[in-house]
């Protein structure tokens, strides 16, 4: 049964933004905001002695009212819109009923001398600002201009509006505050008009109360939907980012739940360790329990002891298999495991380390030869300091010695330790000593100074370590599969017989050979091996 993690975590959250961002702004921005839409653009607001420099501009400078000469005249023209997508009528205008006045224009120290409506988007408007009485036009009773103050005001009617129609005024204003030649404060637009929201929509009254909106030539959106779009751009930003650089690992297609005992190489140890928490985190709703602490991996050959004495003590015969316990190998087991199931899983690459006092780097495959021969004792010899050279290895049943010897040393085993305590070497003198995990090989040879180790390449993150290239070639996956670079090792999985499909075993195996476990080994420097030309194999091609 395929098993979703549901959890919320960042990502999902980023996507949930990233969905209702868009919907919102489409609901603000053409039920609320553009459903009834009443906007303006003051397209002219200029002194008439700005345009002195025009023939015959004299004229409009020295324009009278009631035989005074206008002072400091000026010209406004005021268009008036239906942005929205729904008509606007009478009604929907926010002033009491008895006032038929919709929109006022409010020119603080300017009189307003004299206007007229100068275009209107469709004829029938017309009977909004006049009207004809006893043979005479006159101005309606909405449509007029008022003194308040010190301040013009120009009274605009509530008129019918269809989505797109409009109109426009042209008026004439003249000084009547301020400072001689000041620049005129900016007109105050004051309207509002009702959003329209029927019952459906009551609970957005509120809202629907929209005020004269400022509309440019193109209209486009209001700040209300650029500030979403904007914040959804953002949110695809954010979330590309973290796809790009912080890939989502997918969930196991199976979870079991149980607990799985993990066993075997120290140096493949880091990368199963980080793939089994991430397996018991996307599990524990199953309650998957993976146990890595309390050094469970102890080598190799340990961890094969380990498999085959609970394979015994569950009395595991025929065709059974156990589905709770699995150990990890530096390369294949070899004889004597007529019961344990092998699985390559990725090739890794191996390392020799050396102490950074040596002020070695690179040695050729000869030269590694002969020092563990024994034949090269001092560092000075290879180009490096006056050091004795201390061989610091692994236990004989070490994965990670055996491909020492079987790849680099060309089958000859490493010399054998006269003291297993490596803390007793002596400085001035070589030496051979021996520990049990790798983590104490990259200590040891971090400390001691002219100390040669090995490693898993990925583990070594000690400043006082230098990986050495080997033949003039780093150790690298691609030096590796170009056959330039000789130390790797497949590592296998292997359980005590066929674990039963349902096991926690089985589900494990196969997130990591085939699913998110395999991205990873990947992290950790491995090339898993279904991503090699004959994955049964797991051999470099």
């Amino acid at each position: 049964m395929r098993v979703f993690d549901a959890e919320l975590d960042f990502n999902n959250v980023v996507a949930i933004v990233s969905v209702a961002i868009p919907v919102l702004a489409f609901f603000w921005e053409f039920v609320v905001i553009r459903r009834k839409r009443l906007g303006y653009r003051l397209q002219m607001d200029t002194l008439a002695t700005d345009t002195a420099h025009a023939p015959s501009a004299d004229v409009l400078a020295r324009m009278r009212d009631d035989g005074h000469e206008l002072v400091e005249p000026s010209f406004v023209l005021v268009r008036i819109e239906n942005a929205g997508w729904r008509e606007i009528v009478p009604g929907d205008y926010l002033t009491p009923p008895d006032d038929k006045t919709g929109i006022r224009v409010m020119f603080r120290d300017r009189r307003v001398v004299g206007m007229a409506v100068t275009e209107l988007s469709q004829p029938t408007l017309r009977h909004f600002f006049v009207t004809t009485r006893d043979g005479t036009t006159q101005e309606t009773d909405g449509f007029g201009k008022d003194w308040e103050d010190g301040t013009g005001v120009i009274r605009l009617p509530k008129v019918t509006l269809n989505p797109g129609a409009h109109y426009k005024v042209l008026a004439v204003l003249e000084r009547r505050g301020g400072s001689p030649h000041a620049p005129f404060p900016q007109p105050e637009f004051q309207a509002a008009v009702t959003g329209g929201m029927d019952h459906s929509f009551a609970w957005l009254r509120w809202l629907a109360r929209l005020k004269l909106a400022h509309t440019e030539s193109h209209t486009f959106a209001s700040g209300a939907a650029l500030a979403g779009m904007a914040l959804l751009a953002a949110a695809v930003v954010l979330q590309a980012s973290l796809t790009l650089f912080f890939p989502a690992r997918p969930a196991p297609l199976d979870c079991v739940g149980g607990t799985l005992h993990l066993t075997g190489s120290t140096a493949f140890e880091p990368a199963v360790t980080a793939a089994a928490e991430e397996y018991t985190r996307l599990c524990s709703a199953k309650g998957a329990h993976i146990p890595v602490d309390g050094g469970v991996f102890r080598g190799s050959g340990a961890g094969l002891t380990t498999l085959e004495k609970a394979g015994r003590d569950a009395g595991i015969s025929g065709n059974e298999g156990l589905g709770d316990h699995i150990a990890f190998t530096d390369g294949p087991a070899g004889k004597g495991h007529p019961e344990d199931l092998p699985r390559p899983v990725v090739y890794s690459l191996f390392t020799l380390v050396v102490n950074k006092d040596a002020h070695v780097s690179n040695l050729s495959l000869q030269q590694i030869r002969d020092i563990y021969a024994r034949n090269i004792t001092n560092w000075s010899v290879v180009g490096g300091a006056d050091l004795s050279i201390h061989l610091v290895n692994r236990y004989s049943d070490s994965g990670t010695r055996n491909a020492l010897e079987e790849r680099v040393l060309a089958g000859k085993p490493v010399p054998g330790a006269a003291n297993g305590d490596c803390a007793s070497l002596d400085p001035a003198r070589p030496g051979v000593c021996e520990v049990d995990s790798t983590d104490t090989m990259l200590d040891t040879t971090a400390a001691q100074r002219g100390a040669l180790g090995y490693s898993e390449a990925a583990g070594v993150t000690s400043a006082d370590l230098v990986k050495l290239n080997i033949g003039d070639m780093p150790p690298t996956l691609e030096g590796v599969e170009h056959g330039t670079y000789p130390y790797w090792q497949t590592e296998y999985a292997y359980t005590f017989g066929e674990p039963p499909a349902g096991s926690i075993a089985a589900a494990f195996l196969r997130y990591l050979t085939d699913q998110g476990g395999k991205d990873i080994l990947r992290e950790y420097g491995n090339r898993p091996c279904s991503e090699t030309r004959y994955p049964l194999v797991c051999r470099p091609t």
